[in-house]
């Protein structure tokens, strides 16, 4: 029996090969748990019918304000009435970008009765804006480049946190870390936001 050694550009080849087979099976989900692989919802349809505060949000969908804690104060006060979910995130971080999914579809199904808000902490505008053209939402996010909202709401340790707060704009709940699942962000939109078990029926 005659054994053919192959020649090593062959070797590098078929590794340049398997390697893109890997990266492939890699890209078809950009959530942990497959849930991300959706279009970005049709928020126009979706929210069409908005209350006039939620609606505000919808109109400035994917924009960053100014103003640092005092605006962004004024926004939950201006939102009594309506629970409000708050997501710290950044376009360098990571797990912000693999639970974006979560948001845009949360926001999709529940922004006629949930207000949504982004804090884009440590950013630049140039990357914050590129990251929301390629993963738009229906609300703007607060700048805080200083981390000054992050700290008035107690997320210090780290990104992505989320806040929540109850119709009366009382901070009710602290989540620290991502969402690992859409279930997950669903629960904790219908604990805190709407009531046990609302989320589910909405």
């Amino acid at each position: 029996m005659v054994v053919r050694r192959l020649h090593p550009r062959f070797h590098t080849v078929l590794a340049l090969i398997a390697g893109a087979a890997l990266i492939g099976a890699g890209c078809g989900s950009s959530s942990p748990d497959g849930e991300g692989t959706a279009a970005t919802p049709d928020y126009d349809r979706a929210l069409a019918g908005s209350p006039p505060p939620l609606a505000a949000l919808h109109d400035q969908a994917n924009r960053l304000l100014p103003g640092g804690v005092e605006a962004y104060e004024k926004r939950i006060e201006r939102l009594r009435g309506y629970p409000v979910v708050a997501n710290v995130w950044a376009s360098w971080c990571g797990p912000c970008r693999i639970e974006i999914p979560y948001f845009q579809r949360a926001a999709a199904r529940y922004g006629k009765r949930v207000g949504f808000l982004g804090i884009d902490r440590q950013d630049s505008d140039d990357a914050a804006l590129t990251f929301l053209r390629e993963e738009p939402v229906p609300y703007p996010s607060y700048r805080d480049p200083d981390e000054a909202i992050s700290a008035a709401i107690g997320a210090e340790l780290g990104m992505p946190d989320t806040a929540f707060y109850d119709s009366s704009g009382e901070l009710v709940y602290l989540k620290q870390g991502p969402y690992e699942t859409m279930a997950e962000l669903v629960a904790d939109i219908g604990r805190y936001a709407l009531g046990a078990g609302a989320a589910e029926s909405g």
